[in-house]
């Protein structure tokens, strides 16, 4: 890069898991809490910012530009821009690199980035039948139209469509998320108890990170307007097992699949942000830049094997900087699914796989364990798709400031096949 990008600080809320009804905030309500008290405890005022980036998958029909809605909401001001990007799971991290691009391009020196999505307000839609009908309701100019209308109805039609399910399922192939993680493990081999062992660990080490505090640094509890307190990520079973996990069908492929609810993210409302900053920002507000986000890379790769993203993205930054996997300090893949980190940490190790669809002289080799995701991920925190892509690069800042590291890579699977991963390096 021409110039460093420094991450200055960050911050998000706790993720909150969807219980079957919208959540208490919307998506907003998110955003503008983590995102003011970040800005409470920096030098600079708001309305110093150069811009406001904002990925969110998922914006409620009233807040579509949700950047914009969400910078004046933090009393940015008027005059600075905000506005939303999407790249299905990686919008968080879509939204940092393009706060990057600005501030490369000398467009911009202080940018606040980050991501959000209240996934639990995901809307109910009519159905194309009941949309039809209703059009020739409204457009009757006749009692006798009406009563026509009245007899061709079918309750049929009031049948809801899940716009989450929509939003979870590939076009191109027609495959929800979940059967992408099933060829994975169809693919590598991977068998279900591999899949609930993962499980079990991400839910272990989350609750360990909890009761030790490790995301105390990161979180901006919520309130209610009942004064209900949110204080943490609340989607962890401390009590996860093995035993309790086997009891739960097969969700995907309910004849012959692995991959169930246990194995997987889970629907979440959160936001996390990040501000990016070049050296003249720092130099002009005295900041003390935490991190550098040192390199950026964007891949595509099959629709129906999007799971295999983080290893198309991460591959060429760790061949740039001539790194093998165990070099960095620590890694942060997404968690989507059990299935798909598994597959990523087997294609790695497939020779085959790494000649042929890396253009490598061999396999890569094994990632140890105890870099991966040591606080656990989005199996046990859940994944509210917008805001996972920001909240993996501000725990890996967090994960190399704790235990002295210098480097480490955050990386997403993306939905519709495709991949991103950031290199960062502590400053201290």
């Amino acid at each position: 890069m021409s110039q460093p990008i420094y991450l200055v600080d960050g911050a998000r809320t706790p993720f909150l898991k969807a219980r079957n009804a919208p959540g208490p905030f919307a998506a907003s309500d998110l955003a503008t809490v983590a995102g003011s008290a970040l800005l409470a405890r920096q030098p600079f005022a708001p309305d110093q910012l150069d811009e406001v980036i904002l990925g969110c998958a998922s914006p409620s029909p009233d807040e579509v530009n949700i950047g914009r809605v969400v910078a004046l909401r933090m009393g940015c001001g008027q005059k600075v821009p905000g506005w939303t990007v999407m790249r299905n799971c990686a919008s968080g991290m879509q939204a940092l690199d393009s706060a990057m691009a600005n501030i490369q391009s000398g467009r911009a020196d202080l940018v606040l980035a980050g991501g959000v999505d209240a996934l639990s307000r995901a809307p109910l839609l009519f159905s194309d039948a009941m949309v039809r009908w209703l059009s020739g309701w409204y457009a009757a100019r006749s009692l006798g139209e009406r009563l026509a209308l009245v007899k061709r109805f079918r309750p049929g039609y009031l049948a809801p469509v899940i716009g989450i399910m929509k939003g979870l399922t590939d076009p191109v192939v027609g495959q929800l998320m979940g059967q992408t993680a099933e060829n994975l493990a169809y693919r590598f081999e991977i068998t279900r108890e591999d899949m609930d062992a993962f499980a079990v660990r991400s839910h272990q080490r989350v609750s360990a990170a909890q009761q030790a505090g490790h995301f105390d640094a990161e979180l901006v509890p919520l309130f209610e307007s009942d004064g209900t307190l949110h204080p943490a990520d609340d989607g962890v079973r401390h009590d996860s097992s093995m035993a309790g996990l086997a009891k739960l069908r097969p969700f995907f492929d309910k004849k012959y699949g692995r991959v169930t609810a246990g194995n997987s993210s889970q629907i979440t409302d959160g936001a996390a942000w990040l501000i990016l900053a070049s050296e003249a920002a720092v130099e002009r507000h005295g900041l003390t830049p935490r991190a550098r986000i040192t390199d950026s890379q964007w891949a595509g790769l099959a629709p129906e094997q999007m799971g295999l993203g983080p290893v198309h993205a991460a591959t060429p930054i760790l061949q740039r900087h001539g790194l093998g996997l165990n070099d960095l300090d620590a890694w942060e893949i997404n968690e989507a699914f059990a299935a798909q980190v598994i597959g990523c940490l087997r294609a790695w190790q497939d020779a085959d796989y790494c000649r042929d669809e890396l253009g490598l002289d061999g396999r890569l080799g094994a990632l140890d364990d105890t870099r991966l995701n040591i606080d656990g991920g989005a199996i046990a925190q859940g994944h509210p798709v917008g805001a996972s892509g920001a909240r993996i690069v501000l725990h890996l800042l967090q994960v190399l400031e704790r235990t002295g590291g210098q480097r480490g890579i955050a990386s997403i699977c993306i939905g519709g096949g495709q991949g991103g991963a950031m290199l960062v390096e502590r400053c201290a």
